[in-house]
C-alpha cells in the first residue's frame, strides 16, 4: 500500500543563531513533532549578510542534531574539542546527549549557502548518555542512479546500497533524491515508521496529493513511498523513523521526558555543568 499524504506543512520562517533565517516545518504550531523528530529547518541564501553571522556556541542536550549541507561552506567547533569542516554535500552527525556547547559558522565570504538540520529525540536511557559525533564528507555519501533517479544515501537502504551515518535508536532513513521531469521514486518502508518528504527544488506529487516546493508532507501509513516528479523535475529529502513512544518535554535547546529534568539541565548550563565528558568523533 503507498504511503498517502496524512498532512501537508508550509514552511515558517524563523530566526536562528545570530539572525539566520529558516524555513521550519516540524518544531512549529502546524506540527510540534513527528515522533522521533523534533525539528527540521531549511536555511539557504545567496546573500552574505543574511547567513554570515551563524550560529555561534549554543547548548544542546537530550537529542541528536543532524546537518546536511546542499551548498556552501561552514565550521563545526564544540566543547568537547571536536572540529569538523562541512562542505557542500557533507553531513554531521551529534548526539548531544548529556551536554554539549557547539556553533556552525559560515566559512565563506558570498556565494549560496544552504542545507538543513534535523533534530532527532532519544529514548529515556541515552539521553544523559556520553556524547558522540560523526562527520562524512561529500565523497562519502552513497549515490545510487537509476536511469532518471538518483538518490544520495545519507542513512538507511536504497538500490543494494547502505547509507554512512548510524542513528542506531531511530533507525533513521535520509535520503537526498533529484528526479527528471515526470520520473518516479520508490521506496519501502515498515507500516510503524514515521516519515516526510520534503520539496526544496522544482514540484512533485505523493499519494495522489500535489507538493509544491518549501512544504513538508507528513506521509500516513502503508509499506512503501513514492513521490512523482512534475514538468520541471524535483529534488527533495525523503526521511523516515521509528518512533520512540515516550513523553517529550522540550525547552529551548533542551529535550528531555520531565519538567526536572529541563529544570536541571538550565541550571547545570548557567552554572557551566552542561558538558560532562568529551564525545567521540568517528566519521570519513
Amino acid at each position: 500500500m503507498i504511503r498517502p499524504v496524512k498532512k501537508l506543512i508550509r514552511a515558517t520562517e524563523v530566526t536562528e543563531g545570530a539572525g539566520v533565517t529558516v524555513r521550519r516545518t516540524i518544531g512549529t504550531p502546524a506540527l510540534r513533532s513527528l515522533d522521533p523528530f523534533l525539528m527540521f529547518d531549511h536555511f539557504g541564501s545567496s546573500d552574505p549578510d543574511e547567513y554570515i553571522a551563524g550560529f555561534p556556541p549554543h547548548p544542546h542536550r537530550g537529542f541528536v542534531t543532524f546537518t546536511y549541507m546542499l551548498d556552501g561552506h561552514m565550521e563545526h567547533q564544540d566543547s568537547m574539542g571536536n572540529r569538523g569542516d562541512l562542505r557542500a554535500g557533507g553531513a554531521q552527525w551529534m548526539k548531544a546527549a548529556s551536554g554539549v556547547i557547539h556553533s556552525e559558522m559560515p566559512r565563506q565570504g558570498d556565494g549560496l549557502m544552504r542545507g538543513f538540520q534535523l533534530w532527532i529525540n532519544l529514548p529515556a536511557a541515552e539521553k544523559m548518555a556520553d556524547p558522540a559525533y560523526q562527520e562524512f564528507s561529500p565523497q562519502a555519501i552513497p549515490e545510487v542512479r537509476q536511469g532518471p533517479v538518483r538518490v544520495r544515501l545519507l542513512a538507511g537502504k536504497y538500490g543494494g546500497r547502505c547509507g554512512v551515518v548510524d542513528d542506531p535508536h531511530s533507525d533513521m532513513h535520509y535520503l537526498d533524491i533529484a528526479l527528471e521531469p515526470g520520473a518516479e521514486f520508490a521506496l519501502p518502508l515498515a507500516g510503524n515508521y514515521a516519515a516526510f518528504v520534503y520539496v526544496y527544488e522544482g514540484s512533485a506529487a505523493a499519494g495522489g496529493s500535489e507538493l509544491p516546493p518549501h512544504s513538508l508532507a507528513v506521509l500516513g501509513e502503508g509499506d512503501e513511498i513514492r513521490v512523482g516528479a512534475g514538468p520541471g523535475g524535483a529534488r527533495f529529502v525523503c526521511v523516515a523513523g521509528c518512533p520512540i513512544g515516550e513523553e517529550v518535554v522540550q525547552y529551548g535547546p533542551f529535550v528531555m521526558n520531565t519538567r526536572e529534568e529541563i529544570e536541571q539541565a538550565i541550571r547545570e548550563y548557567q552554572s557551566g555543568q552542561l558538558v560532562k565528558k568529551k564525545a567521540a568523533m568517528t566519521g570519513k
